[in-house]
Parts: structure tokens; sequence; C-alpha cells
């Protein structure tokens, strides 16, 4: 049986986790036995924090539809009990993004959602 020189894969398994480490500090970034369990530890915190990035999104828009509804006379929990009985269904990005940039489109839906509560 021939012999097996194993250089060449080995070299383009650690190449590949040394990309992955770039702009690690020190041995974490150019030394194998550093580098490989520091790259597995980043996409385990890499993996986790994709789910995390969109909770922490959604409470950043509920806490802008709050603060924009509160000079309506409205709390947030309020004003999205107003939205359903009225039948407005936009969802809480696009609600957030209307509260900054078109203040007025905001303040049409709060109006209707404040009606519907009323009746």
């Amino acid at each position: 049986m021939s012999r097996v020189k194993r250089g060449v894969t080995a070299h383009a398994k650690h190449k590949k986790v040394y990309k992955a480490a770039k702009g690690f500090y020190g041995r974490r970034k150019n030394t194998i036995r550093a580098a490989k369990p520091a790259v597995e530890k980043a996409q385990q915190y890499a993996f986790r924090d994709r789910k995390r990035k969109k909770r922490t999104f959604r409470a950043l828009w509920i806490q802008r539809i709050n603060a924009a509804v509160r000079p309506f006379g409205l709390t947030y929990s309020r004003f999205i009990d107003g939205m359903a009985k009225s039948g407005i269904t936009v969802d809480r990005k696009v609600l957030s993004d209307l509260a900054i940039s078109e203040p007025a489109a905001f303040q049409a839906i709060a109006e209707k959602a404040k009606a519907a509560l009323a009746v």
C-alpha cells in the first residue's frame, strides 16, 4: 500500500480555522490549539445571538411605540388592544418606523385605536 502524506489536508483545515479567527487577540489567531476552541466558542455565541437579536429589536420597537403613544393619552398595551379592536394589522417594526419617520400617519393610527377603545 502506498504512503499517504496528510500535510495538504491538515494545512487546508487549519487555514479554514485561521480565517475564522482573523482579528482575534494573541495566540488565538495564529496557533491551531488556541484558535480552534476560540472559533468554536465564537460560533456558539453567533448562533445564540442571532436568536437574541430578534428579541432585542422587538423590545426596542415596543419601547418606541410606547413612547410615541403616550402624548395621545394611551399606553402601549391599550394602543395594541385598540388596534386589534379597530381591525388594524400593522406589525411593531412598521409602527416603530412610522412613529419616527411619519408622525402624522402614526397619529392617525393612534386616533383610530383610541376611538375603537371608546366604543
